[in-house]
């Protein structure tokens, strides 16, 4: 390689370290200025549609898998049944990836994920192709609510998924797909430039309990980095600087 790759190499490489952390002066950060903390999820008209899912008290056909085997059997699926799943298995997926244990006032909810300062800087839209109860359409998971928003219904949407996922048919072919957003300021106003790289690390958390979880209802999924970033945020109709995606995965029944 010549000096400049090394140098780019060495730059890019530096997103993995820590060593933003020793740079930042965290006594600027908007938190320490008193500046009040945004939202714990993104705003919506309180007039918008939305769909009540049932809590996990109500769970009827989730079924019970041990914690071993499901980390044993866990692996990235391609292939998935032209079926659709059941409402409280979508709601299950929702929990287990986002949902929300406990809330201190407006500033603060411990989910059932990790995330860094508790932060909480992702959103979870599905584009809906197969879901019993529901149009199809994309949505935007509500975790304080437990409640699913319903944004716009999109024409074609299967196979706009897999062309934005850069033609891997099998991202629209499940019963829906988990696409992550994150909202930056969120992990900002605490954390400022050391931000970026606890968001990514928090991203890989969820992802992996929606992989666990999905061993408890006969689906799979399988995790996407690979995808045009402006498609799949076209496909949000987010702004692509405050929100944009990071992460995409279908889910759907496993096919025999």
């Amino acid at each position: 390689m010549t000096g400049n790759e090394d140098a780019k190499r060495e730059d890019l490489r530096d997103f993995l370290k820590d060593n933003v952390r020793l740079r930042v002066d965290f006594s600027r950060t908007p938190q320490q200025r008193g500046v009040p903390p945004p939202p714990l999820e993104k705003p919506f008209d309180p007039a918008a549609r939305r769909i009540d899912l049932p809590r996990r008290d109500a769970w009827r056909g989730i079924g019970k898998v041990d914690l071993a085997d499901a980390i044993e059997r866990r692996e990235s699926r391609r292939a998935f049944e032209r079926a659709a799943i059941a409402l409280e298995e979508l709601a299950f997926l929702l929990w287990a990836t986002q949902g929300v244990k406990k809330r201190f006032g407006d500033s603060c909810v411990l989910r059932t994920v990790p995330s860094a300062g508790a932060r909480h800087a992702l959103e979870t839209y599905l584009v809906v192709f197969a879901v019993e109860g529901l149009e199809p359409g994309v949505y935007r998971y509500l975790p304080l609510e437990h409640q699913l928003l319903f944004e716009f219904a999109e024409s074609d949407a299967r196979r706009k998924v897999s062309d934005a996922a850069l033609g891997q048919t099998f991202a629209g072919e499940g019963a829906a797909c988990f696409v992550w957003t994150a909202i930056p300021y969120r992990m900002e106003w605490r954390y400022g430039e050391a931000s970026y790289k606890v968001i990514a690390i928090d991203a890989g958390h969820v992802c992996q309990n929606l992989y666990l979880a999905c061993e408890s209802i006969g689906a799979g999924t399988c995790a996407i980095a690979a995808y045009d970033q402006q498609a799949v945020d076209a496909l949000l109709r987010v702004d692509g600087v405050e929100e944009f995606a990071v992460y995409v995965a279908p889910v759907g029944k496993v096919a025999r």
